[in-house]
Order: C-alpha cells, then sequence, then structure tokens
C-alpha cells in the first residue's frame, strides 16, 4: 500500500478512510497526535514519542484506546502494509464519544478514544542544505506543551512563511523572548554553548530536541535552557533549527537578513552525530 489509514480498527488506503461526522475532532478539534520518521520496518524514537503522545492524551483527559504496548505493535503491523521502505508515521487519538450523544462542549469521563493513523512515503532532510525563516508573533494559547489537534495558529504562521518564500517561521511573545517555531523547535549556538528555550508550556518539548541537547552532552557541547531574545536571534554564530522531519538543520536567513554561518564545525559535529544516530537506529 502506498498511503495507508486507520482508524477505530479499520485500515485501508488513506483516500478511502471515512471518519464519522459525530468524532469530536470535527467538532472541537478534541484530540492530541504525534508522529515521527521510520526506515527499514523501524519507527524511530518510538518509545519517546509514544510516551509524549500518552502524556498529552492525559493532560487532556483523554481515555487512550489501548496501551503503549499495543499501539507500537499495532503501528509495527501497519508498517507490514507498506510498499515504501521510507515512511512518516502519524496517529491521533480523539476524545471518545458515547454512540449518541449530541453535539456538547462537555463530555464524559472514561470513554475511549478513537485511534487514527496514517502512514505515507517520506524521506527526512539530511540537514546539509540550510533553510530560512521569518519571525512572527506567538499568539497561540498557553498549552504549547500539549500536541493537541488545535493548530491554527501554526496553520496561519505556516503558510505566511510559505508566502514569504520562507520555510519556517519563528515565534516570539512579549519581551521578543523566542519560543520555538510553527512545527519545529528553534536553538542557537553562540560563543561555543547550544542554547534553547525551556521546556515549559510555551513550547512543545520535542523529541528531536531532547536527542540535540543528549548529542551536546555526548559532545562536550555546553548548554543553555533558557530563553533568548530576537536580538540573540539574530547575533547567533548558528541558528539551528529541530523536527522529527529535520532532525538537525540551520538558517541561513531571518526575514531576509543573513544569520549564522559563524561556527560551521560545531554545527556539523551536532548534523553529522544525529543523522549517524537515526541512521544506525533504523538500519
Amino acid at each position: 500500500m502506498k498511503e495507508l489509514g486507520y482508524y477505530d480498527g479499520k485500515f485501508g488506503p488513506l483516500t478511502e478512510m471515512q471518519i464519522p461526522m459525530c468524532d469530536r475532532a470535527s467538532w472541537f478539534g478534541d484530540g492530541v497526535y504525534d508522529a515521527g520518521p521510520a526506515r527499514h520496518g523501524v519507527i524511530f524514537a518510538l518509545d519517546e514519542h509514544v510516551d509524549r503522545f500518552f502524556r498529552s492524551a492525559a493532560l487532556l483527559d483523554i481515555t487512550m484506546p489501548l496501551t503503549k504496548e499495543e499501539l507500537k505493535a499495532l503501528l509495527q503491523r501497519l508498517l507490514g502494509e507498506m510498499d515504501d521502505d521510507e515512511l512518516f508515521v502519524y496517529y491521533q487519538v480523539t476524545r471518545g464519544n458515547p454512540a449518541v450523544q449530541k453535539r456538547s462542549h462537555c463530555y464524559e469521563h472514561g470513554v475511549p478514544g478513537k485511534l487514527w493513523v496514517s502512514l505515507s512515503p517520506n524521506r527526512i532532510s539530511d540537514g546539509k542544505e540550510p533553510i530560512s525563516l521569518i519571525t512572527l508573533e506567538d499568539t497561540r494559547f498557553l498549552h504549547c506543551n500539549i500536541k493537541t489537534l488545535n493548530l491554527i495558529p501554526s496553520v496561519i504562521a505556516s503558510q505566511k512563511a510559505k508566502d514569504a518564500g520562507a520555510d519556517e517561521a519563528v515565534l516570539y511573545r512579549p519581551g521578543e523572548l523566542v519560543t520555538e517555531c510553527a512545527h519545529s523547535n528553534v536553538h542557537i549556538l553562540k560563543d561555543g554553548v547550544l542554547k534553547t528555550h525551556p521546556a515549559d508550556n510555551l513550547i512543545l518539548g520535542g523529541i528531536a530536541r531532547a536527542h540535540l541537547l543528549r548529542a551536546c552532552a555526548a559532545l562536550s557541547v555546553p548548554t543553555d535552557e533558557t530563553a533568548f531574545t530576537l536580538t540573540e536571534l539574530f547575533d547567533a554564530d548558528e541558528v539551528i533549527v529541530t523536527s522529527s522531519s529535520n532532525l538537525c538543520i540551520r538558517a541561513e536567513k531571518i526575514d531576509g537578513k543573513p544569520v549564522g554561518g559563524k561556527a560551521p564545525e560545531l554545527f556539523e559535529r551536532l548534523r553529522s552525530y544525529l543523522i549517524d544516530e537515526f541512521l544506525t537506529e533504523t538500519a
């Protein structure tokens, strides 16, 4: 199968899957998700992604319809249905509804959620080609640590970046404190130190972000998990963006102005370490 969809126990070609109108995703975006790359039948950092998936669901009081081990086994089984060897594996759970519940903001506790899965061909970036960014005010809510389906602010920011000819948008809060990107984490290198926003409620603590911090520890690169400003962003030796699709990539322009390029050797050490880690785990 080229692209696979799964919903509540049934799966088939993604374009043929149908979702009930009464699923709370349709009414409220009432759910959470996670995703990551797979290669050679191995889903990269699966335990970390599944742990975050369950953590997000718990923070929204969503009852999971299966255990962590059952979910991992299901994802592995669905991988076997695919034709391609390099894939992006996406999964979400929406809050369960009693069979005849009408549309209501309130919900019943303990009703098992509905699991969605999609698998599509995808190759992660090797991080060798730099990207361009734009800056935008962060107008999202105060629960960014929950990987919720409510992504309208991120959708708008991503489109503004595309319309500006950029690849991603860097978001900032009052005081020009940088948080993260529309769908990535952003970090800076300055004087040999990697600086990144703390994993609080204003950002989603990315799995790739965690791997970058571990790479820094392995390579004896000092880290500083405190918020930095737009001024620091533009003055950084390197600006690094991480996500499950781009494990480690640098920016060369922000708002049309050249940035980074002052610590290429250190960036390359980090990029190579993270790509090698991915290739080794999925060998």
